[in-house]
């Protein structure tokens, strides 16, 4: 599995509509989709699952009125139950000395059958497969791809309350886990951490705590306010990835990304997180949340990454789904 910064085919996504996943924000999300694919389009191929024929035609039309450059633009009618594309699309790996590529089917039970009409999507990554005939490999595990994040050198980052949790795999190991995660992603070193954050409902995705920018550095979600319910759980998971290694036995560079705060909804705190962000090939989009850090966060970001430029997303109406901009991607990468 290449990291996220490594060169991109294209992005997947899967168009907005379920009003349950968002009741009464369905427009408003709709357009921040629209500003996700106009800083995307430029950089990457868009592959786009929209639900039927006119659900197609009706985004190709408002993308097109945006000036979208519609060759860049794929739409797959799959009939997606939700947007959250990250964690049951399939994930992309390579072979680069055959310059192939291929997908990992891992299963998907709706974050340990937390929400029994959205499990359906976990049959979208066959039917990918059965477009891009490539060939495909079934771990027999369940996993989310935003419970994971690798730096393309063999160190892998989840979380203990995601993987371990007996609502995924009860009858696997945590050796066995580890052992699968080598198998099917080809990487030789899995970094713990304990757990996420407040208000989410994936058992604590690593994809809003903390991130590989580099081979060697790390970004990691930290809470100053000792108020907050954050403090606690990301202060230990920062101090373990002080003490973690790479694959190599090397330290990590660690570098502190502030909070947005509390974002709250209708049943309480919302997972806003700014570690939520997407790398693309020229840009890296990363959600703000009309708070004061926004700034702090995309400047942090932007030294980064100088050589791509650095946007951000306001992420207020996405965020009330439980997630954000990480959690609807997925990239395909380039097999050069």
């Amino acid at each position: 599995m290449p990291a996220e910064w490594e060169p991109h085919e294209a992005v997947w996504l899967a168009w907005p509509h379920d009003p349950v996943t968002f009741p009464d924000r369905i427009p408003a999300v709709e357009e921040t989709y629209v500003r996700i694919i106009q800083a995307l389009h430029g950089s990457e191929d868009i592959h786009l699952s929209v639900t039927d024929e006119r659900m197609r035609a009706r985004v190709a039309e408002r993308l097109g009125e945006e000036k979208v450059d519609l060759r860049r633009i794929h739409l797959h009618i799959y009939e997606h139950a939700d947007v959250w594309f990250r964690d049951y699309g399939p994930i992309f790996v390579i072979r680069p000395e055959e310059r192939n590529l291929a997908m990992v089917h891992w299963e998907f039970n709706a974050w340990g059958g937390k929400y029994e009409a959205l499990i359906r999507d976990t049959r979208i990554p066959d039917l990918i497969r059965q477009d891009m005939k490539i060939p495909c490999f079934t771990p027999g595990m369940v996993l989310e791809g935003g419970s994971i994040d690798v730096n393309g050198r063999g160190t892998l980052l989840t979380t203990e309350q995601c993987l371990l949790n007996p609502n995924r795999n009860p009858g696997l190991t945590r050796g066995e886990i580890d052992r699968r995660l080598m198998d099917y992603l080809g990487v030789r070193h899995v970094i713990w951490l304990k757990q996420g954050i407040a208000g989410d409902d994936t058992d604590g995705h690593i994809d809003d705590i903390a991130r590989f920018v580099n081979p060697t550095t790390v970004v990691c979600a930290y809470e100053e306010d000792e108020e907050d319910d954050n403090f606690p759980i990301l202060q230990e998971n920062y101090e373990r990835l002080l003490a973690a290694g790479d694959q190599d036995g090397n330290k990590l560079a660690v570098i502190k990304l502030p909070m947005p705060g509390p974002v709250s909804g209708d049943e309480g705190r919302l997972p806003a997180s700014y570690a939520n962000f997407y790398i693309a090939n020229r840009t890296v989009l990363v959600p703000t949340f009309g708070h004061a850090n926004d700034v702090h966060a995309l400047d942090i970001m932007q030294a980064l990454f100088p050589d791509r430029k650095v946007v951000g997303i306001r992420c207020e109406d996405l965020v009330h789904g439980l997630g954000a901009l990480h959690c609807i991607t997925k990239q395909q990468p380039a097999v050069i």
